[in-house]
């Protein structure tokens, strides 16, 4: 008797990268490295219209100034845990 072996389903995982576009509905902190300045940071993202990664994980390229949006809840709640265990963070990120 053969036995037929039924296709093997391929998966393909989904790592494209999706920038917001359009308004933004709020402001969010820029994930920086060590020795890395986030004003700066943001400014040639403006300038050139890279992308760039909040600590929600959040891509989006900047286009406007964030204080007039209400910060991500999601970046504050991140940046509040990482101050809780780091010394030295300031009581808001760098504007």
């Amino acid at each position: 008797m053969s036995q037929q072996l039924s296709p093997t389903p391929t998966l393909t995982p989904d790592t494209d990268e999706v920038t917001q576009t359009g308004e933004p509905v709020a402001a969010h902190i820029v994930k920086t490295g060590p020795g890395e300045n986030a004003a700066a940071k943001v400014l040639e993202a403006r300038i050139y219209g890279t992308p760039l990664e909040a600590l929600c994980g959040h891509v989006w390229v900047p286009s406007r100034d964030p204080k007039q949006l209400p910060l991500c809840e999601a970046c504050k709640s991140i940046y509040e845990m990482y101050r809780a265990f780091n010394d030295g963070l300031n009581d808001k990120p760098d504007e």
